[in-house]
């Protein structure tokens, strides 16, 4: 490959495809506040409008908001307590530095690095939040804060791009020995690639170039660095979101020798000596069938070969990803939909060729290892679970990445952050109580900062960015992929545009209607995600019922000439399902989870009757359970309500077994509350895998 040169002549290039962009953004920002919309689609959250082999494309980040529900609550939250809590914590000395960093690197202040080498990576993660919130909502005060990072970044970047706090702070004491990639975990590619990302969303959201002129640079210095350092820039891709952000870089500038750069980075991979299942390096990833090593690194390499493929068709990344897919969705992967079930483990696990075998850590299990009490489940793997599924669903149209994507979001995800926004998991158990099995690293309970911050900003992002997840469009159609109070207008063809307005009470109710306020001419096509739990499914335009009924688990698709006042009305049955993993899932037998709709549901300690532990309880075959509003509880939920069995456990001491108990059930009032929602009525324990009764 031709690497990428640094001249004059390819920046003249960047900025006239920058200015092309710029054009975008600003009709994008003209529609979000109120003016006309423009002729061209505004870019998207992934900006996909162009790319071959998408089959759904993103739309624009200024053409679809939440207005009301679920959401729409979280977004305001977002706005009003998330980021602004992100930003005291991370402009801040104490406990840590994150842009207080970046300001020694750029000379304004005196002092030493603090904090782990990633937390320049994590501050970028704040930025593209507040950029993905700039995009819908006119914020000064924000706007302000965004610009001053913006202006210390400028500063702090080395003249040939490079960008790393813990070297450069180093070199401006005079230490000339630090140097890039001397140290395979100092995470200079993972600063970059979310340096980049934020500068993409930024460029989108504001239609500003200062941010995206540093993603430039940064962009010269790793293609310099590939055309001279190959060797040492191979063993340098631990949790590479260099991958996604080049191939945004590229969909940004149009510049092909960026799609070239993220090739010759992936392909890169392949001159790892050492490597290990770790960090996926072990072999090629195009010999590579199944999720292996460290979740957050596995997600992050999966969700940028999505992106590659995206744009290249390449069927050598297409061919190892599906396998690699279905090994985590059908064998490594919770009913919450986090990953990473490993604290510490081994891998290729039970591996004869002794030599191969590496430690690994916060790591997918072998198949079917899921456990509950010492589940590790990072947030931020679940975020690169929704990265990634995202990124599948682009590429297929298939409706199960997006079930996935969905479950990730409402269960994992949100279970990862408080619901005042301002206290955070870093690992997320299935089950916890006061006696556990062993001694864990990480706190037990939400704090308000943790020493590896990665999760608390990547959350955050994935909040105020989760309303792009709600559509896409291809040509002639749009596609509903999440169900939530928002509207949406954007482009599915050269000068045609519709409007639409969603309302619904999901996922309390799965009742979902969508009136169309403009729409071109000629047929167009709403293609409706019907979840696979949906069964019994049911649609309705204008009264009339749709024929063949919807699906489960596939886009239902309406295709017609619409008219203003056309409502399309969809209704989801939310039945309370009891679920069962595999037999091989050897810590749930005979046990059940429980979902309504998305919602995967708890038992917490603090609703039982006293004198009853989580242990205790068993859930009857045949149980009723009811769902009730509850507005004023946990930021308003629907709880589930039944009655259960408890068989009270006693006696054990130091027994590590006994004879079976004879002890009478007695009948208790069971109330599940959301997973997401445990843990912010003070202590508790929980369980969302509960034992089966008669």
């Amino acid at each position: 490959m031709t690497p990428l040169p640094s001249n004059p002549d390819r920046r003249q290039f960047l900025l006239q495809s920058a200015s092309l962009a710029v054009a975008l953004s600003t009709r994008a920002s003209s529609a979000a506040e109120g003016g006309a919309p423009g002729s061209m689609p505004s870019p998207g959250l992934t900006e996909t409008s162009t790319s071959p082999h998408a089959v759904v494309r993103s739309v624009g980040l200024a053409e679809t908001r939440w207005t009301e529900g679920f959401w729409a609550d979280r977004f305001a939250t977002c706005r009003t307590m998330m980021v602004p809590n992100l930003w005291k914590v991370m402009s801040g000395t104490e406990p840590s530095q994150f842009f207080h960093n970046l300001r020694i690197a750029a000379g304004d202040v005196e002092g030493k690095h603090r904090g782990p080498q990633w937390n320049d990576g994590d501050f970028y993660k704040w930025l593209e939040a507040a950029a993905a919130i700039l995009a819908v909502v006119k914020d000064d005060e924000l706007d302000r804060h965004v610009d001053e990072a913006i202006t210390v970044i400028a500063r702090a970047q080395r003249s040939d791009g490079y960008l790393h706090t813990p070297v450069l702070i180093r070199n401006r004491q005079g230490d000339r020995d630090a140097q890039p990639f001397q140290d395979r975990l100092n995470f200079e590619t993972y600063n970059l690639g979310h340096l980049i990302t934020a500068a993409c969303v930024h460029h989108r959201a504001t239609g500003k170039t200062s941010l995206l002129q540093v993603a430039l640079k940064a962009a010269d210095f790793l293609a310099e660095a590939l055309r001279t350092r190959a060797p040492q820039l191979a063993r340098n891709a631990v949790c590479p979101s260099h991958y996604m952000a080049i191939i945004e870089l590229y969909r940004t500038t149009h510049d092909p020798r960026h799609l070239e750069l993220a090739s010759g980075l992936f392909n890169l991979r392949n001159l790892d000596v050492d490597g290990g299942d770790d960090n996926q390096d072990r072999i090629p990833f195009r010999q590579q069938t199944t999720a292996v090593g460290h979740a957050v690194r596995a997600n992050y390499l999966y969700a940028g070969a999505a992106d590659l493929a995206a744009e290249t068709g390449d069927p050598t990344l297409l061919e190892p990803l599906e396998k690699i897919w279905e090994t985590v969705a059908f064998q490594k992967m919770y009913v919450t939909g986090a990953c990473g079930a490993l604290y510490d483990g081994a891998s290729p696990d039970g591996s004869k060729d002794q030599k191969s075998i590496t430690r690994v850590h916060q790591a997918y299990g072998r198949p079917y290892q899921l456990p509950n009490s010492t589940a590790h489940n990072e947030t931020c793997a679940t975020v690169g679970n929704v990265l990634w599924n995202w990124r599948m669903l682009a590429l297929s149209g298939d409706a199960r990445h997006a079930d996935i994507l969905e479950c990730a979001l409402y269960n994992a995800a949100l279970a990862g952050i408080s619901l005042d926004g301002t206290r955070f998991f870093y690992v997320n158990t299935l089950r916890q109580l006061d006696t556990m099995p062993v001694p864990l690293r990480w706190s037990r309970r939400r704090e308000s900062f943790i020493s590896c911050f990665c999760c608390p900003p990547n959350i955050v992002r994935t909040i105020a960015e989760a309303n792009n997840y709600a559509y896409g469009r291809s040509p002639g159609a749009v596609w509903v992929h999440l169900y939530g109070g928002s509207t949406l207008e954007t482009e599915i063809a050269p000068g045609s545009r519709i409007k639409l307005t969603q309302a619904t009470d999901y996922p309390w109710d799965g009742r979902v209607t969508i009136t169309i306020d403009a729409a071109p001419t000629t047929p167009c096509e709403l293609r409706l995600r019907i979840p696979a739990w949906a069964t019994g499914a049911s649609l309705k335009v204008n009264d009339a019922p749709g024929s063949p009924p919807p699906e489960p688990g596939a886009y239902a698709s309406l295709k017609r000439v619409w008219s203003p006042g056309d409502r399309v009305e969809l209704n989801l049955p939310m039945r309370s399902r009891l679920i069962q993993a595999h037999p091989l899932v050897e810590e749930t037998r005979q046990q059940v989870a429980i979902q309504r709709g998305p919602i995967v549901y708890c038992l917490e300690s603090v609703d039982l009757p006293a004198g009853v532990r989580l242990s205790d309880v068993a859930i009857p075959r045949k149980i009723e359970l009811r769902p009730r509003s509850e507005p004023q509880l946990l930021g308003g939920v629907t709880i589930l309500e039944g009655q259960a069995e408890a068989r009270p456990e006693t006696g054990w001491s130091k027994a590590l077994y006994r004879d079976l108990a004879d002890t009478e059930p007695k009948s208790i009032n069971l109330r599940l509350i959301p997973y997401y929602a445990w843990g912010n009525r003070g202590h508790s324990e929980m369980t969302v895998w509960i034992a089966l009764g008669g």
